[in-house]
Order: C-alpha cells, then sequence, then structure tokens
C-alpha cells in the first residue's frame, strides 16, 4: 500500500474563518476540500432552518463521508474538511477516520476571543446576505455554549492559530 494523504480539521468558535482557512489550505496542501455546508445544502436543500435541523442532517451525513474520506486518503490525497471540530465528540470522528485507516491528521485551532469572531459574523453578513438570517449574535451564544476547546490528551496534533493567518 501507498503513501497515505493528511487529514486536516479545524476548530474554531463560529466566524473564527475556518471556511476561509479551509480554502486556502486546500490550495496549499493540493487536497480535496470537503465542505459541510456545500453537502448538507445539496443533499437537503431548504430542510435546514434551525440549529436541530442541522445537528439532524449533519449526523446523516457522517457515515456516508466517513467512507468517502478514507478512500480519497487511501490513495495518497490530503483531504481538508471544512466541517467543525468544535466538540470532542466532533473531534474524535476526525481521529477515527485518520486512525482506522492509519492516516495522519493535523486539527488548526483558530483561537479568537468572542468580540473578533462576532466582528467577523457582522462583516460576513455584509458580504453574504443570504446568511444574515443564520448569522446572528443570537447564533452566536447559542452555539459557542458547546464549543470545548481542544486537549492534548484527545491525542490530536493541534497547530494553534491565535490571530488570522
Amino acid at each position: 500500500m501507498g503513501r497515505l494523504g493528511t487529514i486536516y480539521f479545524f476548530c474554531g468558535k463560529m466566524g473564527a474563518g475556518k471556511s476561509t482557512k479551509s480554502k486556502q489550505l486546500a490550495i496549499e496542501k493540493h487536497a480535496v476540500l470537503l465542505s459541510e455546508d456545500e453537502w448538507l445544502s445539496s443533499l437537503y436543500p431548504n430542510q435546514i432552518t434551525s440549529f436541530e435541523d442541522y445537528l439532524k442532517f449533519s449526523a446523516q451525513l457522517k457515515p456516508m463521508m466517513k467512507k468517502h474520506v478514507q478512500n480519497i486518503l487511501s490513495v495518497g490525497t490530503n483531504v481538508v474538511m471544512d466541517f467543525p471540530g468544535n466538540t470532542q465528540k466532533q473531534r474524535k470522528w476526525f481521529l477515527d477516520i485518520a486512525s482506522e485507516i492509519n492516516a495522519n491528521h493535523q486539527l488548526i485551532f483558530l483561537n479568537l476571543n468572542n468580540e473578533q469572531c462576532l466582528r467577523q459574523i457582522a462583516q460576513r453578513r455584509n458580504e453574504q446576505p443570504e446568511r444574515a438570517t443564520f448569522d446572528t449574535e443570537e447564533t452566536f451564544m447559542n452555539v459557542t455554549k458547546f464549543f470545548e476547546a481542544p486537549e492534548a490528551s484527545e491525542g490530536l496534533n493541534i497547530l494553534e492559530l491565535n490571530e488570522k493567518e
């Protein structure tokens, strides 16, 4: 068996810049970029209207996505996942994808504070008006309650970035 690809994934509060960074990294690493938002909107058009809907459909997507990513990694291609890794459970899913086939992984932790994230969310609302209904301070505060910063005890290769780089 040849060299395996590396899976890259992100941790950071809503508005930290995960999608922007994932696009840049995919270019740098000559990697396949997989975006949860794109997959969900294609598979479940107009069906995600609440955070609960998102959780439901995201959970349905994960088993299929896991096998897909493992197949890509197994042929030696890097994969950048624009999927949230903001809780220990979410990060374990990424780690399982890699460890089950002995592929390498890298978690990029965009460690921005609430004020920085809210500023970027406000900017995103202006640039992408279609996101205005979801990109609110209320949604940010609700989602942030579930955020868990990554810890070394999780067995992850963590690269922490403290500001937009």
